[in-house]
């Protein structure tokens, strides 16, 4: 039995179906499955970039960008890294051979009916293709999913769902955004390279001087922590460069405070030209983290 039994691509505000894939299967049960399906596309445009709903034989997964989402009922047997998989490469192909004016301008549900052939392919793919010809696609995804969540839903909050559109009740999700940041640049290389070296010289003095903090007087434990608190900075610095984080500018400013006053207080144990040096690399490092945004997601998904 396949593990992907059918998928969709609908358009997120309204959640009407622009292409689907020809339903061979006819079951009560996978009929049901079908109708929360169509219940859970009216509500994309509240739900997070991706979302599972699981039930007992089939599954629902959803990945949204943009005003375009796919939609795929898998088997219970379907690894959750494999559906996104598909849904990221059938997003990727959807969005190639439509822009966002003509998928605005549908006015028809499956207006877009000559896609339904590309779908009936990625799915076949995936279906019956190696695992091992998809390996590093699985992997990359596999890790996203362990970063960011998708939001997990049950079968029954399809039907809480179709309650809020009657006015009824309010439904609640985990939100589970997916970021995806910009491709580093040779300038912010040079920066994480730099804040490495700054880290390393902080660690080595604060380390010396610890080192010797029990035969010199208390005053030292200031210095100490004027090396350590900067390399601790250094390595967060690192880190908001490589990975999203939120109130991202707040803690930029709190980082490049700490080195700084770190620094000025080392001033006697380091010269000026090694002050300016470690400052230096603090903005350089903080622009760096400031200038790097988020950026569409994209599927590394080949077919």
């Amino acid at each position: 039995m396949s593990m992907i039994l059918f998928a969709c691509v609908v358009r997120v505000r309204d959640g009407l179906p622009l292409s689907a894939s020809t339903d061979f299967y006819h079951t009560q049960e996978f009929l049901e499955i079908r109708r929360r399906l169509k219940t859970l596309a009216l509500r994309l445009a509240q739900y997070p970039g991706r979302g599972s709903a699981q039930g007992r034989d089939f599954s629902i997964h959803f990945s949204s960008s943009g005003d375009v989402a796919c939609m795929a009922i898998c088997s219970h047997r379907c690894p959750a890294a494999m559906a996104f998989c598909f849904l990221e490469t059938l997003w990727w192909e959807f969005t190639a051979s439509y822009d966002a004016t003509c998928v605005g301008l549908a006015s028809r549900p499956y207006a877009f009916l000559e896609f339904d052939s590309v779908i009936q392919k990625v799915k076949w793919h995936f279906n019956y293709v190696s695992l091992t010809q998809i390996g590093s696609s699985l992997e990359k995804i596999q890790e996203e999913l362990d970063v960011q969540p998708p939001a997990a839903l049950t079968l029954e909050d399809t039907d809480v769902a179709n309650g809020v559109m009657n006015g009824h009740t309010r439904m609640h999700l985990e939100p589970a955004p997916s970021f995806r940041m910009e491709p580093v640049t040779a300038l912010g290389v040079l920066s994480l390279v730099l804040n490495i070296m700054c880290a390393a010289l902080n660690l080595i003095r604060g380390i010396h001087l610890a080192e010797h903090s029990g035969q010199v007087a208390h005053e030292e434990i200031g210095n100490i922590l004027a090396f350590l608190i900067p390399f601790i900075a250094c390595i967060f610095q690192c880190y908001l460069y490589l990975f999203y984080s939120p109130a991202r500018t707040t803690k930029v400013v709190l980082m490049l405070l700490s080195i700084c006053l770190g620094n000025v207080y080392l001033h006697g144990l380091r010269n000026l030209w090694q002050i300016l040096f470690h400052i230096g690399v603090a903005f350089l490092s903080s622009h760096q983290i400031l200038t790097r945004q988020l950026q569409e997601k994209q599927s590394d998904c080949g077919v």
